[in-house]
C-alpha cells in the first residue's frame, strides 16, 4: 500500500525501495533520537499540491536544525517516481506524500532521505463532513518563548511527535477527536497536525483569523494559500494573539492541514461551537482554487 523512493546519489529519479522490507538502519538518529524533518502533502491525479511551499517550509525546518537539504530537483524527481508508483496500482486515488530527512546513521555524517506515498486514510474525509470534537490541552510553554528559547525548535516540523499524538492519544481516550493547544499563559496556538482558523461576521464583513506566528507555531501552509485565496474574494484578515474565548464567540473554528484539509470544529471541551454549512462550503471551495 505504500511506495518507498530513497533520494539517492546513484539514481537520479529516486531509489524504489520495498515499503515491505527493513530499509532504516537501526543507528539511523532520525529513529533513535528524532533528528530529523519531514512534511506531508496531498496529491491527487498523481499531481502533488503546494510542493514549493512545503519544500520552502521543509528547507527552513531543516535549517533550524542545522541539517543538510537535498536539493529541490532531487525531491522532485524523487516525487515523481514515488507518484508514478502509485499510480501504476491506485489510479486516480488521492495520496499522502511524505517527505521524510534524518541525520543519518550516527558517525555517517550523511542524511537520509525518502518519499513515501500512500492512500489518504477514509477517517480524514469523515471528518471533514462530520466535524470535530475537540479539547483544548496546554502545551506547557509561555507564547514567548520561541523567541527566548530558539533551541526548542518551536515552529519547525521535526520527526518528534512523541508529544503531538499522545496528545491525540489523550483526546481520544476522553471523547474527542482532535487537540487545540494553549500556552501557558492562555493563548490559542495549534492543533498536533493542523492549523486554527477562526471566522467573524459582523455587519456583514467576513473576517478570517488565525493565531500568531510569534508564538512559536509551525506556519499552516494550507492556512496561507487560504488566506490569500480568502483576500482576493474579499475576506478581512486577523492573525491573533487569540484566546480560547475568541474560539468561542467565533462564527466558525476550523483546523486545517494539507490532508485533512478544512474540518469544522462542533465543540470545545464538551462546549457546543456554531458549526455554519454556508461559511463552510465557502472557505473549502476556496482552498480547493489554490490547491
Amino acid at each position: 500500500m505504500t511506495v518507498l523512493v530513497f533520494l539517492d546519489p546513484a539514481f537520479p529519479a529516486g531509489r524504489v525501495a520495498d515499503a515491505s522490507k527493513p530499509q532504516l538502519m537501526a543507528t539511523d538518529l532520525g529513529v533513535t533520537r528524532g533528528d530529523g524533518v519531514f512534511e506531508s502533502m496531498l496529491a491527487v491525479d498523481g499531481h502533488p499540491r503546494k510542493l514549493a511551499m512545503h519544500l520552502e517550509r521543509m528547507a527552513s525546518s531543516a535549517a533550524a536544525l542545522q541539517l543538510d537539504f537535498p536539493s529541490s530537483a532531487l525531491w522532485e524527481a524523487a516525487i515523481t517516481t514515488a507518484l508514478a508508483e502509485f499510480e501504476r496500482d491506485h489510479s486516480g486515488v488521492p495520496a499522502v506524500v511524505k517527505l521524510m530527512l534524518t541525520r543519518g546513521p550516527e558517525g555517517a555524517g550523511v542524511p537520509t532521505a525518502w518519499v513515501a506515498a500512500s492512500p489518504v486514510p477514509d477517517s480524514t474525509a469523515k471528518q471533514r463532513e462530520e466535524g470535530l470534537d475537540v479539547l483544548l490541552l496546554d502545551r506547557g510553554y509561555d507564547s514567548s518563548v520561541a523567541e527566548r528559547a530558539p533551541w526548542l525548535l518551536l515552529g519547525s516540523k521535526t520527526l518528534s511527535y512523541a508529544v503531538n499524538m499522545a496528545a491525540i492519544r489523550f483526546a481520544k481516550q476522553h471523547g474527542a477527536d482532535d487537540v487545540i493547544f494553549t500556552s501557558s499563559d492562555g493563548k490559542v496556538l495549534e492543533g498536533p497536525t493542523s492549523t486554527v482558523v477562526l471566522a467573524v461576521v459582523e455587519d456583514e464583513i467576513k473576517t478570517l483569523l488565525t493565531p500568531e506566528l510569534e508564538s512559536g507555531i509551525l506556519p499552516g501552509t494550507t492556512q496561507s494559500a487560504l488566506f490569500a485565496a480568502a483576500e482576493n474574494a474579499g475576506w478581512q484578515l486577523g492573525y491573533g494573539p487569540l484566546e480560547p474565548s475568541h474560539l468561542m464567540q467565533a462564527d466558525g473554528v476550523w483546523l486545517i492541514s494539507s490532508i485533512r484539509l478544512l474540518a469544522p470544529v462542533k465543540s470545545v471541551d464538551g462546549e457546543p461551537l456554531p458549526v455554519s454549512a454556508e461559511l463552510t462550503a465557502e472557505l473549502s471551495a476556496l482552498v480547493e482554487t489554490v490547491l
